[in-house]
């Protein structure tokens, strides 16, 4: 059980970011509003206040009351009733775009003889004169709704020039689903299919839909013109002032001569947005072909400023103070080449915690300069080289690097990425067992497939990343593989999103050497915010001095530290549980083993338990955690706390 009478000092963090863009509008977090514009409330001339009743005559096929509910979310009178009008002019424009949307509402559910009246104080709204005045204070208002029957689809007819089209696979099939939406979203799909299949002329030449009364079926017929299949022509580039125009063209990805594809034009836009360099990119087919019978393409860009810089500051009564900083340009060579500097320093003035964080010497601090250069192998390829510097004093180890890295990131498509880099490093590293020296060169080989639908708050989907990072470390002529598996599942169980199921597993084995001679960071750890929550970071596992005779020559400082494993397995499941729109409630439990051997120990689980809350943002959910160790080592406190943004995995 955990002991509650060893809990962790409160940490404050205080975060500070500068940044050279100037808010672009007004937010709201916890009922604070920031940036708001002086002018937001805009004062309504003639305020005039009414109130609503809905009346819907009741049907057969909406026993449980969701035509009604339809209606009501359709209606502005209804959303807008705590609003003022201004006026009795108002208050009719209102009323009769009102009742326009309510027999729209009707269509989308397929009741094609519905009714919608109006009544302002008693009166109809189609009889009323502009000029008309309301006595009674807050205006009466009533909608009653006459649903009539429900449709079905009856006969189907779809044309297409010879082209094979089948209206049965886009949901148009007697006896089916006959509201508007469905069918205009039908013929839509069928007309991108058309698109898809090269063909950038297609055009609806005539479409006749009939609802016959007598029989409660709605007909429809309609014919496409498919033209022919066009191929790629030249690119023309506007709007590039410092980027090289043919570059633009190049990082399009766009072949001439290859057939016309709307899904390639949304490919060459990602790829250019992904180059950093432009606040805006347009990619479109051009109208007409050119004499050789090609489609140009016009593509227009922004060019956003290239160099840009950014601050920022933390402060914890366990870690101490921090400062980091970084600064970049995105266009150094004129094809979206850059260059970023980074610069952090922390546990500035750190104290430990007795008993759980070891003591400490001196600060942390990193630094790396990047350089990216996009187009390398192609449009969907970036070279990234680095050079690094960092000090670090986790719970297992400290260590001072200097590394160098020579690597390419690959797309294969929207989903798939490979990461092939070359690396060479030497560490000084400090553990319980003394000093040791590494000189290591690795290449680490990293693919990943991300098929969630959102990066930061995924609600469907599956994410995989496999990682292979063979090394040889020259100076103690060690070769040794590290090998690592992680997956992750999402599953929506409401359309509403207010309940999803979150899962996600990891594995990963070291080959070749034994732990001792491997460089403690390139171990396996547990525990943490992005690990086993309620642990504390890397504790998991075995631990210093353990079968080591005690003796002279040890470090005292890492005595009850981990000393990392060749082997983990690792997961978490939780549900992220809606109770208001923007707020979830978020119980989870988390799981996870390091052992020493080539395969984990699955009998030694350490297990952490908790609950957390998000406040969902358009930037991405902002996350609190508690983690409580259900078996604590020597190591954990009797919970931990963890915050950020964006969801734990």
């Amino acid at each position: 059980m955990p002991d509650f009478g060893r809990l962790p000092a409160i940490c404050v963090a205080i975060a500070l970011a500068i940044s050279l863009a100037s808010p672009a509008g007004a937010f709201e977090i916890f009922g604070v509003k920031f940036f708001e514009s002086a002018d937001a409330d805009v004062e309504v001339i003639d305020p005039l206040n009414y109130t609503v009743t809905l009346a819907v005559e009741p049907t057969p096929e909406d026993a449980d009351g969701s035509l009604e509910d339809t209606l009501r979310d359709a209606s502005g009178l209804i959303s807008d009733e705590d609003k003022p009008v201004s006026g009795s002019l108002g208050l009719l424009s209102k009323a009769k775009t009102d009742r326009k949307r309510l027999v729209a509402a009707l269509f989308e559910q397929a009741r094609y003889d519905g009714l919608v009246d109006v009544f302002v104080e008693g009166r109809d709204i189609t009889t009323l004169q502009p000029d008309a005045s309301f006595s009674a204070r807050p205006v009466p208002v009533t909608i009653r709704v006459r649903p009539g029957p429900k449709y079905t689809l009856g006969r189907i007819a779809v044309s297409s020039g010879g082209i094979p089209v089948d209206p049965a696979e886009y949901g148009l099939e007697a006896g089916g689903d006959a509201g508007s939406a469905k069918v205009l979203e039908a013929e839509g799909k069928m007309f991108n299919a058309l698109r898809e299949d090269g063909r950038p002329f297609v055009a609806v030449t005539d479409r006749d839909i009939i609802a016959d009364a007598a029989t409660d079926r709605l007909e429809y017929q309609a014919a496409l013109d498919p033209g022919p299949r066009v191929p790629f022509g030249d690119v023309y580039v506007d709007g590039a002032e410092d980027v090289d125009p043919g570059f633009i063209a190049y990082m399009t990805g766009l072949k001439a001569g290859e057939v016309f594809s709307p899904e390639e034009l949304a490919d060459a836009r990602a790829r250019l947005l992904k180059l950093g360099v432009f606040s805006s990119v347009t990619v479109k087919e051009g109208k007409a072909q050119d004499p050789d019978g090609t489609l140009p393409v016009q593509v227009e860009v922004g060019e956003r400023k290239f160099g840009f810089y950014g601050v920022g500051a933390t402060y914890s009564n366990t870690e101490g103070a921090g400062a980091s900083g970084y600064v970049g340009y995105r266009n150094l060579f004129g094809r979206a080449e850059s260059l970023r500097f980074d610069a952090s320093v922390s546990r500035i003035g750190a104290t430990a915690v007795s008993g759980e964080a070891r003591e400490t010497d001196g600060f942390d601090y990193s630094s790396s300069l990047v350089f990216k250069k996009p187009g390398v192998l192609g449009p969907d390829s970036v070279y990234i080289g680095s050079l690094e510097i960092k000090r670090e004093q986790p719970l297992a180890y400290d260590r001072t690097s200097y590394a160098a890295t020579s690597g390419v990131e690959y797309d294969i498509d929207r989903q798939q990425k490979l990461n092939v880099t070359l690396r060479a490093e030497y560490e000084e590293i400090t553990d319980y067992l003394g000093d040791r020296n590494y000189f290591i060169t690795s290449l680490p080989i990293t693919y990943t497939y991300d098929g969630r639908d959102k990066e930061l708050n995924p609600t469907e989907g599956f994410y995989f990343q496999a990682l292979a990072e063979p090394s040889y470390g020259f100076n103690t002529s060690t070769p040794f593989v590290k090998t690592r598996l992680d997956g992750r599942a999402y599953l929506s169980l409401t359309e509403s999103d207010r309940l999803i199921l979150a899962g996600r597993l990891g594995y990963g084995t070291i080959f070749g050497a034994d732990v001792e001679d491997i460089p403690n960071d390139r171990r396996f750890y547990a525990g943490g915010g992005g690990s086993v929550r309620g642990y504390e970071f890397q504790s998991i596992g075995p631990y210093f001095p353990g079968d080591v005779p005690p003796g002279s020559g040890f470090n005292e400082r890492f005595t009850d530290t981990p000393t990392g494993g060749l082997s983990l397995f690792e997961g978490s499941v939780e549900a992220r549980i809606g109770v208001t729109e923007n707020i979830q409630i978020v119980p989870f439990l988390d799981f996870g083993t390091v052992s020493d051997e080539l395969v984990p120990d699955f009998s030694n689980f350490k297990l952490g338990a908790g609950v957390g809350a998000r406040y969902l943002t358009s930037f991405g959910p902002i996350r609190i955690d508690v983690g409580i160790p259900l078996d604590p080592g020597p190591r954990d406190a009797g919970y931990q706390i963890y915050a950020g943004i964006g969801q734990a995995f």
